[in-house]
């Protein structure tokens, strides 16, 4: 790929430090309105449980009364990662690609649940080792053929982090600019565990052990040798968590670089974002060590099986809607969630109240 010119790279960071000061507090008085709503609906205060959390939580997101929620998009971003050279995973780094095209096809988990589900799915090159211009449907945003090896440096230069960082910008600016009221987040890179591992043990303080679970499937050998390998990434980097872009840049990948910036961007943009499973959440705890405000925009699909998944959760205030103990990533567990945001929405949109109804309330 050809470098960023100096301009860009500036232009490129301009881009994401506005996204980042552009995110704004939810204001409570929306909040109060939206809980007024659901205190009125014909049904016992409080019985749908997290579902009026969810639906009060998109009002003050939206800032409309009646949110609408049924434009719903996923955004699936590949890439590579150098630091599968270490040997670091149970596939090998062409199963990107191969995935790709099974995205493309619709033969992925990702691409069944959203058609079940009526959910869009955009999948995004961002740094796909090797050539996909001829692959259609594929939406080409290549900022690089994959990181280099983090355990022997830095993932990624600053230019391109900045630029895959751009690159979620965009797609968010897009999807708010067309109407989607909903966005979820989903991934593909293999290697991404090992990088989704070495964030949450860099900005949380976590031990490593600690944080790094089979990914796809490893034995308790490659554990420990997946386990070294993080160790030495972090040893050889310095990553601060003080610094969550130094952390992205030197321990990251372009496709959790890429979700950063369309989380930062979707919450600017008063959209409520469905944070998938672990590397999902690994962008997110980016966007909200960047920008705390962002936390307040999440929604967490579900808890994954990874060991690293409960510290970042707890790192970015959420507690996931699902435990299906899922870890394959692509969207899936968000491809779900979203489904039951959704649903919350049409229940405060569409109930009768007591008064509407003729119902008679409960007694003080």
């Amino acid at each position: 790929m050809k470098a960023l010119s100096a301009d860009k790279e500036k232009q490129a960071e301009a881009t994401v430090r506005n996204a980042i000061a552009s995110v704004t507090l939810l204001r409570k008085e929306w909040h109060e309105r939206a809980i007024q709503r659901l205190n009125s609906l014909t049904k016992p205060l409080g019985s749908l449980g997290r579902l009026e959390e969810i639906a009060a939580r998109v009002v003050a997101i939206r800032e409309e009364l009646r949110p609408d929620c049924s434009s719903k998009v996923i955004f699936t971003m590949a890439a590579d990662h150098g630091v599968t050279d270490e040997g670091v995973s149970a596939y090998p780094k062409a199963v990107t690609r191969q995935m790709v095209l099974n995205f493309l096809s619709g033969g992925a988990a990702i691409n069944v649940l959203c058609r079940h589900l009526g959910i869009d799915v955009t999948v995004v090159d961002i740094g796909v080792e090797g050539d996909t211009n001829e692959l259609p449907g594929l939406v080409k945003k290549k900022v690089a053929h994959g990181t280099r090896n983090m355990a022997r440096g830095p993932a990624m230069n600053a230019a391109e982090m900045y630029r895959a960082l751009e690159v979620g910008i965009e797609l968010a600016n897009d999807a708010a600019d067309s109407g989607r009221t909903l966005i979820g987040t989903g991934e593909m890179g293999i290697g991404n565990t090992t990088a989704a591992s070495a964030i949450t043990a860099a900005l949380t303080g976590s031990p490593v052990a600690q944080v790094t679970g089979p990914g796809t499937g490893l034995d308790d050998a490659g554990i420990r040798h997946k386990i070294e390998v993080i160790e030495r990434a972090i040893a050889v980097n310095h990553p601060d968590p003080s610094d969550p872009m130094r952390v992205l840049q030197t321990v990251g990948g372009l496709e959790i670089a890429g979700l950063t910036g369309l989380i930062l961007r979707g919450a600017a943009r008063r959209i409520p974002v469905v944070v998938d499973g672990f590397i999902s959440t690994a962008a997110a705890a980016i966007a909200c060590a960047l920008q705390p405000r962002v936390r307040d925009f999440l929604f967490a699909a579900h808890r994954s099986s990874e060991p690293g998944h409960e510290v970042l959760l707890k790192f970015i205030g959420q507690a996931p809607l699902l435990g299906l103990q899922m870890r394959l990533g692509e969207g899936t567990g968000a491809a779900l969630c979203m489904v039951l945001i959704e649903s919350a929405t049409k229940l405060l949109n569409e109930m009768a109240t007591f008064s509407s109804a003729g119902v008679s309330e409960a007694s003080a």
